[in-house]
């Protein structure tokens, strides 16, 4: 960018070029230490006169022309003036200038007085209407230079300082910030109810009193503060010193096996006792014979008339705990003798509600199978399991819960198998079979079972065209499958080894949320009319299975 643009540029040319450079960059050296409202990207409109002697740094568009531009600061004109040579300056920009460099004009070293300065209204004006960019990054707002202050005040794009960690941030996500990202926002501890720092929330939830924390023996659940306590007087698998430790006795075990560890050893803390008394006891008869570092002889006062010797206060303490513990002992023996009886009897107790359990249980079952009406559908789960075991060559058998034709009625089940990939004539094959169970009405229904069967799985496909893959099958009463079982589950089952290819279930969804559905209708003899009324054709099975 040419640094002369005033029509009288013939005396720049004349003048010394080295001075002239030199003034000019010591002007504009010391003009550019100071900064400028506009282009700081903060948005603060008030500013003092030293920062405003450089021009406008902000970007014009159209690119703003050279006739408008500081030969000092090569930025748009602020607060425009004119030399009586003809050239234009920033006033803080001349101003400085001609304080620092000298009485004369940067451009043609022209003799220039502060005086001699006149403000060019007609420039400032028409800067001021030119169209600025907003200088914050991330703002597409334009509009002219003199609404640019009023717009950084206002504009989301600003950067502004965080109150709480002082970091700088868009104003636009300075809240955003503020309530999730900065490290000095406020938290709750959800224990203790105690606000602080997000950063300090870390340190806090090492020692807050009333945090859930784990037993590190019995992995129990507390909170902080009752830790101790329970370590103290509570947990079964803490580890604690015998109560006989102060007799000799080194053992340390779980509080839950110390009063197995009181029984089984009461005549060793009884003989760990005995030998601490009867120490204590020879010390007490058989005082040290020296008095004053002298010897004693007790035969030179063999004529004195001696007290009655007193036990030793220890001795006696001792005799009061051995007591104590003798007492103990002997509660405690009667205190585990009714906890056993309690837990044979609990346990008693127990077995008997596991077993109504059972039976509510079964009843629950039976009752649900005897809902159905001739119409179950099995809900096979984990069905991607089922196929890796299968790939695996594992084999894949189960069978769905008993349920009822009607009330009263036959009662049924359903046998899946997978075959394995290398099965003969079958490989890779989903197998079905139907099989009779021991029913509540066997001894009011005709046997052999006569009927019509049809099994689908079922497609779980959204909207109306759903394409189940199902067949039919008539009742064979001549088959073992179809006479009346003597154990609860008929062994002999009866329908199709090649049901469905596993392929099959990619071409529709089959199987939804890793699940397979299948569908069991059963019409007994006396409903078959019903069935051919529907128009369905029986294909041939593959025989009992």
């Amino acid at each position: 960018m040419s640094l002369l643009h005033s029509d009288n540029s013939c005396g720049a040319r004349d003048m010394d070029g080295g001075c002239c450079a030199a003034m000019a960059s010591a002007c504009s050296g010391g003009a550019k230490e100071d900064s400028v409202s506009v282009s700081s990207g903060t948005g603060n409109p008030s500013s003092s006169f030293t920062e405003e002697t450089q021009g406008y740094d902000v970007e014009f568009d159209p690119p703003l022309e050279s006739k408008y531009e500081c030969p000092i600061c090569l930025m748009a004109l602020r607060e425009a003036v004119q030399t009586p040579c003809g050239h234009r300056f920033c006033k803080g920009c001349i101003v400085k200038s001609i304080r620092d460099a000298g009485h004369k004009c940067p451009v043609d070293n022209e003799i220039l007085l502060e005086n001699q300065l006149f403000p060019d209204n007609f420039a400032k004006r028409e800067i001021l209407s030119l169209t600025v960019k907003c200088p914050n990054k991330g703002c597409s707002m334009k509009m002219e230079l003199r609404h640019l202050e009023e717009h950084q005040m206002n504009c989301d794009f600003t950067t502004v300082e965080c109150p709480q960690c002082q970091g700088a941030f868009q104003k636009n996500h300075l809240k955003e910030h503020m309530t999730q990202e900065c490290p000095r926002r406020q938290v709750c501890c959800p224990n203790c109810a105690t606000s602080m720092a997000y950063e300090d929330k870390e340190l806090h939830d090492q020692t807050c009193p009333l945090a859930n924390v784990f037993c590190e023996y019995c992995n129990t659940m507390l909170i902080r503060q009752q830790m101790p306590n329970h370590y103290d007087n509570d947990c079964p698998t803490a580890p604690v010193p015998c109560f006989y430790s102060a007799f000799g006795c080194p053992e340390k075990m779980q509080r839950n096996e110390l009063a197995r560890h009181m029984q089984e050893f009461t005549q060793v803390h009884m003989r760990m006792m005995a030998q601490s008394i009867q120490s204590i006891s020879v010390t007490a008869t058989n005082p040290v014979p020296f008095i004053n570092g002298l010897p004693f002889e007790p035969a030179l006062f063999s004529h004195v008339t001696r007290a009655p010797y007193s036990c030793n206060p220890e001795v006696e303490n001792f005799k009061e705990t051995i007591q104590q513990l003798e007492g103990r002992l002997v509660r405690q023996d009667h205190q585990i003798r009714e906890l056993i009886a309690k837990m044979e009897t609990q346990n008693t107790h127990m077995a008997e509600l596991k077993r109504t359990i059972r039976d509510l249980e079964g009843k629950i079952t039976e009752m649900e199978a005897q809902q159905c009406n001739g119409i179950y559908i099995w809900k096979i789960e984990n069905f991607s399991g089922l196929q890796k075991a299968q790939e695996e060559e594992r084999p894949v058998v189960m069978h769905s819960p008993g349920f009822y034709t009607g009330k009263p009625g036959y009662k049924l089940c359903l046998r899946l198998h997978i075959q394995l990939p290398n099965a003969q004539r079958c490989a890779n094959f989903i197998s079905l079979f139907v099989h009779t169970m021991q029913g509540e009405y066997d001894s009011h229904l005709p046997w052999p079972f006569q009927g019509t069967i049809r099994l689908s799985i079922l497609d779980q496909s959204e909207g109306p065209e759903r394409q189940n893959h199902e067949e039919v099958m008539e009742a064979k009463p001549e088959l073992l499958a179809f006479q009346r079982p003597t154990i609860p589950r008929n062994p002999k089952g009866f329908g199709y080894v090649t049901f469905m290819h596993l392929q099959t279930l990619k071409q529709r969804t089959f199987v939804k949320d890793d699940t397979l559905l299948v569908r069991c209708e059963v019409l007994t003899r006396l409903d078959l009319n019903s069935l051919r009324r529907e128009g369905f054709q029986a294909r041939s099975t593959d025989g009992a299975a």
